[in-house]
């Protein structure tokens, strides 16, 4: 397969099995669509119960207990609190979280060129994925806001409905700091999140292709390469979840009504950072881990079917 562009020039675009065109990316994004949006809706009482775990410990003390209490006060739809700005708010992210990565991947291998970009490929992962989450956040933010707030505001006290809530936290943005109040205690949970998912996944899929199934890639069924995918996904998102949880911990915090005003590090330094480290890590492990491995294989089947391959590998 050449790596060469029409030019004759060496060209990250033209390594995989189809040219990285416009149309290539917009699949790419297409595909992060589908990935983030449907795993992370999906997992909501998952999340309503982690978030609950973090604001009020002494009252949700476990991922079963929580949901069975939350289920008990609010009925079975208070597990599922939060669900639309959660599936559109992650759905916008996954687009430009995956979509970009693939545009900055490309762009940063042709910038340091061929020998470096084989040399150093952790580095053009970590700074590719880096980039385009900083762009998938400022998508993000003002839903994953409102998610949270859905999600952790006592029963009665806030709209559940999507539009209501958007609504209120629009019309409360002066308290709430809406709509980028949570913008950068966001960026430092999701882009470290995102380099470890992307950078870890890529080298485990690597390791997978080079001691596992050693011959070419394409010489496996899609079915053995998205096994490959799913495994690497679900590791790479266990090591994401221990390093984003402080920040996500964070997050859920500035949601609840006594931390109204306080700043990042006022909140830090009053919960501990043993207990932003640890409450409700088990349950994120659990939950990031499960997200992770699916995102990646349904982005992966997306790109197969499309004829675009897999993600990763020698």
């Amino acid at each position: 397969m050449s790596h060469l562009a029409p030019t004759g020039k060496w060209d990250a675009r033209y390594i995989g099995p189809v040219p990285h065109d416009a149309t290539y990316y917009a699949k790419c994004m297409l595909g992060g669509v589908l990935a983030c949006g449907i795993t992370h809706a999906g997992l909501t009482p998952l999340d309503v119960a982690k978030c609950n775990m973090q604001v009020d410990p002494a009252k949700y003390k476990g991922l079963t207990s929580g949901l069975a209490t939350l289920v008990r006060e609010e009925g079975r739809t208070g597990i599922w609190k939060g669900l639309g700005p959660t599936f559109v708010g992650y759905s916008l992210q996954g687009m430009f979280k995956y979509g970009l990565y693939e545009v900055f991947k490309d762009q940063y291998m042709n910038l340091a060129g061929e020998e470096l970009s084989n040399k150093y490929k952790p580095a053009i992962w970590l700074a590719a994925s880096a980039s385009a989450e900083v762009f998938a956040d400022i998508a993000l933010c003002p839903l994953e806001m409102t998610k949270v707030k859905i999600q952790t505001s006592p029963s009665g006290t806030f709209p559940t409905s999507f539009g209501a809530a958007l609504a209120e936290m629009s019309r409360t943005k002066a308290e709430t700091r809406y709509p980028f109040g949570s913008l950068v205690p966001l960026w430092s949970r999701q882009i470290p999140y995102t380099m470890a998912k992307f950078c870890f996944y890529e080298k485990i899929v690597e390791l997978f292709y080079t001691h596992v199934f050693p011959e070419p890639k394409e010489t496996y069924s899609k079915t053995t390469q998205l096994g490959v995918t799913f495994a690497s996904g679900y590791l790479a998102g266990v090591i994401c979840a221990v390093v984003s949880h402080p920040a996500d911990t964070v997050v859920s915090l500035m949601g609840k009504p006594a931390n109204k005003g306080k700043s990042i590090g006022t909140i830090a330094s009053e919960t501990g950072i043993v207990t932003l480290a640890t409450k409700g890590l088990g349950t994120r492990v659990l939950m990031i881990g499960t997200l992770t491995g699916f995102q990646w294989w349904i982005y992966d089947s997306f790109k197969a079917s499309m004829g675009l391959g897999t993600t990763g590998g020698k």
